[in-house]
């Protein structure tokens, strides 16, 4: 069996797994995108505040030398 035989055969075995996927709604992919994207808020705002502590500690330990 060649490389273009088991190509072929993967991507008709991907082809199948697709039709069985249940894709979802547009409804829920809006609420899903939602959070997704309030959690990437959420994390860049924590990563930000983690940021500013860090760097007043270091001001802090630096003026302190």
């Amino acid at each position: 069996m060649g490389i273009a035989d088991k190509t072929k055969e993967y991507l008709g075995g991907v082809s199948a797994e697709a039709k069985r996927v249940s894709w979802p709604g547009r409804h829920e992919l809006w609420e899903s995108t939602l959070v997704v994207v309030s959690f990437i808020f959420i994390l860049a705002a924590t990563t930000l505040v983690c940021d500013k502590v860090i760097e007043g500690f270091i001001r802090i330990v630096h003026a302190g030398a």
